[in-house]
Order: C-alpha cells, then sequence, then structure tokens
C-alpha cells in the first residue's frame, strides 16, 4: 500500500525582504546612527515607532507617494511598555499578511555601553525602573536576549565609529543595487565670482582655449555642442580629462568605502560660462555611465 503524499497545507512562508528593516537592539548601540544611514541611502524612516504600528507602517508601502522611497527602516526599543510582546504579534501579523521584514539587531559590549552612557550623559530607559545604569544595562541584555536570537542579522558596535556602522550598513542594504552608494555632486563656476564653499575637490579649466574670445561663440554656453566641441577637442583635452576620469573612478570607491555618502567636485574657468560648463557636462555624463548617482550644478552661467 502506497502512502500519499502530505497535503498542501497553504502558502510558503514570506521570504525576507530588506526593503524594510526593523532597527532595534540594546540602547546605546547605535540605532539613531543606522537610521541616519537609511536616511542618507533614500529609505523612510521612523524612530521611536510603537512596534504594534508596525504593520500599519509597513501597509503605506503600498501608496504611490512612498515611491520615492528605495524601503522603510522602522526604529523600536525597550522604553516602550511590553515591547517584546507587540513587536512578536506585528511580525506574526505582517508575515500573516505575506511580507516579512528584516531584523536588524544592534549590540555593544557592557564596557561599551557603560562609556556611551557616562559620555552623553542620558538616562538608560530601565532606570526610570529604579535600577542603576549597570543593572539596567544587563536586565535590557537579558530581557531582548529572544529578540536577539530571532534577528536576521545581528551587529556589534563595540569597536565601531559612526563610519563603520555606516559602512557595516551600505555594504549590506546595498548588496544588489547597482548604483553605488555615494553621490556625486559636479559644480560649474566662475573664479571671478569665488570658489564654491561647500566644494571638496576643486578643478581649474582655465588652461583650456577660451570660446569667449571667438565671438560665434561667445553668446553661446558649454552646454551647446559648438562650444563643447571647441572645449573638450582643444589640445590636451581630452587627455585632461581621461586623466580626470582616472583620478575620480580611483578616488571614489576609496572615499566611499571610509563612508563617504557626498562629495561635490568644482569646476571652475574664468566666468563660469563656457570651459567649466562643458567639462563639468562631460563629466556628469562620465560618473553615471559608471554607476554613479551624479548632479550637475552651473552656479554662474547666467552671470558669465
Amino acid at each position: 500500500m502506497t502512502t500519499p503524499p502530505p497535503a498542501d497545507t497553504g502558502a510558503e512562508a514570506p521570504r525576507v525582504s530588506s526593503s524594510v528593516c526593523i532597527v532595534t537592539g540594546l540602547s546605546g548601540a547605535g540605532k539613531s546612527t543606522a537610521l541616519g544611514v537609511f536616511e542618507d541611502l533614500g529609505y523612510f524612516t521612523v524612530d521611536g515607532l510603537p512596534a504594534a504600528l508596525a504593520p500599519d507602517m509597513v501597509a503605506l508601502m503600498a501608496r504611490p507617494s512612498m515611491n520615492r522611497y528605495k524601503g522603510m527602516a522602522l526604529g523600536m526599543d525597550i522604553r516602550q511598555s511590553a515591547f517584546l510582546e507587540d513587536i512578536n504579534m506585528a511580525l506574526s501579523q505582517m508575515t500573516g499578511d505575506g511580507y516579512r521584514p528584516m531584523l536588524l539587531f544592534l549590540e555593544a559590549t557592557p564596557h561599551e555601553l557603560m562609556r556611551r552612557y557616562a559620555t552623553t550623559r542620558r538616562p538608560h530607559p530601565l532606570e526610570r525602573e529604579g535600577l542603576g545604569l549597570e543593572e539596567a544595562l544587563a536586565a535590557e541584555r537579558e530581557r531582548l536576549a529572544p529578540l536577539r536570537e530571532s534577528a536576521d542579522l545581528v551587529v556589534d558596535t563595540s569597536r565601531f565609529s559612526i563610519h563603520d556602522l555606516r559602512r557595516a550598513i551600505q555594504k549590506r542594504w546595498r548588496a544588489k543595487e547597482k548604483l553605488r552608494a555615494i553621490r556625486v555632486n559636479v559644480l560649474s563656476f566662475g573664479y571671478k565670482y569665488g570658489v564654491p564653499r561647500e566644494a571638496d575637490l576643486v578643478f581649474d579649466m582655465r588652461f583650456l582655449p577660451n570660446p569667449y574670445f571667438e565671438s560665434a561663440l561667445r553668446p553661446l554656453s558649454g552646454k551647446d555642442k559648438a562650444v563643447a566641441d571647441y572645449v573638450l577637442h582643444s589640445p590636451g583635452a581630452q587627455e585632461f580629462f581621461q586623466k580626470l576620469r582616472d583620478l575620480l573612478f580611483f578616488m571614489l570607491p576609496l572615499m566611499e568605502a571610509e563612508g563617504r555618502y557626498r562629495v561635490s567636485i568644482a569646476v571652475g574657468c574664468t566666468g563660469g560660462r563656457h570651459r567649466s560648463v562643458a567639462v563639468a557636462e562631460e563629466l556628469t555624463q562620465a560618473l553615471r555611465q559608471a554607476d554613479y548617482t551624479a548632479t550637475v550644478e552651473h552656479r554662474h552661467l547666467e552671470l558669465g
């Protein structure tokens, strides 16, 4: 007699999705810093959210107005009464709805947490229960142990700087994205109006032939093809531009590895209308083709 196969009891459990992340863990371990990193990565973030409201927040992701966000990061901690019960019920409800957020748990050693609280001089949430700081840290660790065990990712921030935590989150949450984490803002400007104060890197284009002295090109700008061709195909321009790209494509990954998420590159000429604009436009296109999120701004185009 053949035993029949077991009956199908329903749909498969939903897979963990990194587009929604619940950020929790020990107080002082870096939750607020982590949420700041998620915000910089393009996530919608909420700190101090009552765990019971998590399913309602996740449901908002279906709204068209949320399309501009890459995901959602929700910060929760033990300050809430019945925190463990509420978060377990919320996770069960979201799983039943077919959506399983990723659970990120941050922790640090007792010694490091003591040091951080001594530095910030803020009270631990459990000190309100009449516990001393050391007792509060131990009690919190014990209460949250079951949540830690169920976490999808546990990060010990004991030896982490803010930049280390940023790198860890960027590495995990950008692993499947094509675009790079660091954002590049390219500025063209005129030296006679001053160098942009926010510039991280400044390149001087005044060694290139100036279209201003060509009567047919003077009324145009570096955004016009005739001016761009004149500037970018002048003697030495292509060699310079290749070396500039090589330099930036060498530096930007190193900056990104250090946790930088924004860099401003200023390109200047005398008036900020011809040479700098043409090079800034060309550089922005090269960055975008290399999968960088790059924007361009012509600071003095209308003044040059």
